[in-house]
């Protein structure tokens, strides 16, 4: 059954693929040539941009959805996908000369792409959990050497049944249980008949029998996997960085770290903010700027320094919201505050006041998404008193950020607000992806628009 799944299945998702791909060439061509006049249909044409979607899914193979992974990674996986393919059909739209394409209709059909794939991936990676859990697709697995975190896996097996892993037991020389198959020579003598695909190796285990289980598996083509011990089960992400022939285990690596990772969020930084500065900033500046002077004297912008990626010291933009006083960097605004001028109230009411924030982003300094960054003086602060605060700088302060739209927002008057925006911050630098970024980028939309009994 396993095997016959495997060979069928990326058949399947291809075919599943190009028919919601073909719906929306369909679609697109009827909403386009709705509004303007483009060609004709060409099937010769569409049949090319069909089958360079394929090229693209076969070349990422993205119809390998993980067992243990989770609906963000097969999306992301998704927009990775997407990139390439419109990165090709610009490539190839220039080397052509194709300008006979419209481009509005490469616009839309991008979007109603990235929608209709995404609920067709995340409806793929439902129904394998469901056809897992009640037993297809799944692959039989042992525990060598029980022990430790052993006992936990093992649990993780028997309760998550969508992960499709047949636990079948242990083999241990010391230690006996119901789930205890026998001791190794037992497991040697037993494995042939057991139909085996994964084992996992306790890492307790001497490294002669580990080298023994790894030949055999190697000879027979079954999974080796080792179990790391306690003090490497923590909530973070392991990776692995090779040295010639000799590995380390990277044990606070996040997804920045990786180069994909960080253009993909760059590049997401640099259109929104771009989009903002041309059609937003390029008039409200000047707009703004125009009723702050007249109602007090001083500069239009308030530069602040404030604590950026790996700690270093940036000048954060704001519209100027206060009138000129010495106590900016160490006092909170706090409700009615008699610093803040009559149009800076309605600034920071609406946020506005963050707007030029957007050039920081522009600049390379901050992110959309990401810690809001504190003063200097706040930080210093707030690293002496709260564990684990210097770890929301390991990227770049965002103007939004989760904590913000979980409802942690504006002055800090209680630990507990502090502690939880940076429990969140964590979260979201371990846990980062695009889609958790578009995500919180709605949330806030949201927020500004109903919510604004913190904004002052």
């Amino acid at each position: 059954m396993a095997k016959r799944f495997y060979k069928y299945f990326p058949w399947m998702f291809l075919f599943g693929d190009l028919s919601v791909v073909g719906f929306t060439l369909v679609i697109s061509h009827f909403l386009v040539g709705s509004f303007i006049d483009i060609p004709k249909m060409d099937l010769s044409l569409y049949g090319v941009y069909l089958l360079m979607w394929v090229m693209v899914v076969a070349f990422r193979k993205d119809y390998k959805v993980g067992r243990a992974t989770d609906y963000f990674f097969t999306l992301q996986r998704l927009s990775g996908s997407l990139l390439w393919f419109f990165a090709m059909i610009a490539f190839l739209w220039i080397a052509f000369q194709a300008y006979h394409l419209s481009r509005v209709f490469l616009l839309v059909n991008g979007t109603i792409m990235a929608i209709m794939l995404s609920f067709y991936r995340v409806a793929v990676h439902i129904s394998l959990k469901q056809y897992r859990a009640k037993g297809g697709n799944y692959r039989n697995a042992v525990i060598i050497g029980k022990g430790g975190t052993s006992f936990k896996l093992a649990r993780v097996f028997q309760q998550r049944k969508d992960f499709g892993i047949n636990f079948i037991g242990y083999y241990d020389d010391t230690s006996s249980c119901v789930e205890t198959r026998g001791n190794l020579s037992d497991f040697f003598n037993e494995v042939e008949s057991m139909n085996l695909n994964l084992i996992y190796i306790n890492e307790r285990l001497d490294l002669p029998t580990i080298k023994k289980i790894i030949r055999y598996a190697d000879e027979h083509y079954i999974k080796v996997k080792v179990i790391p011990g306690g003090s490497l089960q923590l909530e973070k992400n392991l990776s692995f960085s090779k040295y010639g022939d000799f590995f380390v285990i990277n044990v606070n690596a996040i997804p920045l770290d990786h180069l994909y990772n960080r253009v993909i969020k760059r590049a997401f930084d640099i259109m929104f903010s771009l989009f903002v500065t041309l059609f937003i900033l390029s008039w409200l500046i000047p707009l703004v700027g125009i009723l702050i002077r007249l109602e007090s004297k001083g500069p239009v912008f308030f530069v602040q320094l404030r604590n950026g990626e790996n700690n270093k010291e940036f000048k954060c933009l704001k519209f100027r919201s206060m009138t000129p006083n010495d106590y900016a960097d160490t006092r909170q605004a706090t409700k009615n505050d008699p610093r803040v001028t009559r149009i800076g109230s309605f600034l920071r009411n609406s946020s506005l006041d963050e707007m030029p924030q957007f050039l920081n982003v522009l600049k390379g300094d901050m992110s959309i998404v990401g810690p809001r960054p504190h003063t200097v003086p706040m930080n210093e602060t707030f690293k002496n008193q709260i564990e684990r605060y210097n770890g929301r700088h390991k990227i770049k302060p965002g103007i939004t950020g989760l904590a913000q739209v979980k409802g942690y927002r504006g002055e800090i008057i209680r630990s507990y607000q502090i502690r939880s925006r940076v429990r969140l911050d964590h979260f979201y630098i371990h846990n980062w992806n695009l889609w958790m970024d578009l995500k919180i980028v709605f949330q806030t939309i949201r927020e500004l628009i109903i919510n604004r009994e913190n904004a002052y």
